[in-house]
């Protein structure tokens, strides 16, 4: 037995070493030092061996588990320093994975592209609260008391604040305001943000969405100047066919005012699209914030940049903008 005993050892630690991985390890614990292992199996064999001769043999077997069992700690340790597990071997000398790069969402790309445009025109930007009171969202606007536009139907209304209502801006128009009462003329500036109307969300119509608010004061101002900007504008957004017209409306802020259509091509059409509202500042708007009608005149616009973003891009429905749907996202 003490010959088995040593071959036995031998064969084990041979084996041992060839052990490439810690899966070729743990088999080979198992297949020895297991509960059904080699050395395990050998045990029986004391109850054959002479009375005489089992002191020694007894040393011997406990001797050569100890030498296994230091064996496969130290060749398990050796294995896991040389990074070697078991699984698929990696060559970090490879190029790695491309990974998918993100976007920007297409209502911060269509705000930026626009944004560019009117910077290249001589226009700064402009930003304002998104909540608001009734001065900057009405009074200064020459929206009066009682006005339809004032009604609770027509707006997120908040609470009170100082004795004025506050509620959720329902025009990038309040930004008009709160820069010439800060700054006087020249004033060229426009002011893109969220804006807030209680409406039911259909494919073109959504309680929130974004506009472009553009104002421009200064002596000398003209509807000449308003429309010139209007068509460079959409000639460098929707190419050097485009074109522009207005037609008589009416807003309270503005005097004279008009809708602007666009001309554009879409589904390889060319077609008139109403994108928005403009006209000439009206002078008691000018006066509410302190600038003399008599020496200063201005053109204002909005453009719904969903609308843009919808005719550039051919998107059918504004819900889509809102959803977060990566198969939709991941065509701009």
């Amino acid at each position: 037995m003490l010959a088995e005993l040593e071959e036995l050892k031998t064969v084990a630690l041979t084996e041992l070493a060839a052990a490439a991985d810690l899966k070729a390890v743990e088999s080979w614990r198992i297949a020895y030092l297991g509960s059904k292992g080699r050395l395990k199996g050998m045990m029986p064999q004391l109850k054959t061996v002479s009375k005489e001769d089992k002191p020694a043999v007894g040393k011997r077997l406990n001797e050569v588990k100890v030498a296994l069992e230091q064996g496969f700690e130290s060749r398990k340790a050796e294995v896991a320093d040389s990074g070697v597990t078991g699984g698929p071997q990696v060559d970090v000398t490879q190029p790695g994975a491309d990974l998918p790069e993100g976007r920007r969402h297409v209502l911060s790309r269509t705000i930026d592209e626009i944004v560019d445009i009117f910077g290249r025109m001589g226009f700064t930007t402009a930003a304002g609260p998104e909540v608001e009171d009734e001065w900057h969202n009405f009074t200064a606007l020459n929206i009066p008391a009682g006005h339809p536009a004032r009604d609770p139907i027509d707006n997120f209304f908040m609470g009170e604040q100082e004795g004025s209502r506050t509620l959720l801006r329902t025009q990038t128009s309040t930004v008009q305001i709160r820069t010439l009462e800060k700054q006087k003329p020249p004033v060229r500036i426009i002011a893109c943000g969220r804006v807030y109307r209680p409406d039911t969300h259909d494919a073109t119509h959504y309680s929130m969405f974004h506009q472009v608010e553009g104002l421009c004061v200064d002596r000398g101002i003209s509807m000449v100047d308003l429309k010139t900007t209007l068509f460079q504008f959409a000639r460098a957004y929707f190419g050097p066919e485009a074109e522009v017209r207005m037609r008589p409306s009416f807003f309270p802020f503005t005097e004279p005012s008009a809708e602007v259509d666009m001309k554009m091509k879409i589904k390889g059409e060319w077609q008139w699209i109403e994108i928005g509202g403009c006209g000439m500042v009206d002078p008691n708007v000018l006066e509410a914030v302190g600038v003399d009608p008599e020496e200063f005149t201005g053109f204002a616009f909005g453009l719904g940049i969903e609308r843009v973003a919808m005719r550039k891009y051919g998107i059918s429905d504004i819900r889509w903008l809102y959803e977060n749907d990566v198969r939709f996202l991941n065509q701009f």
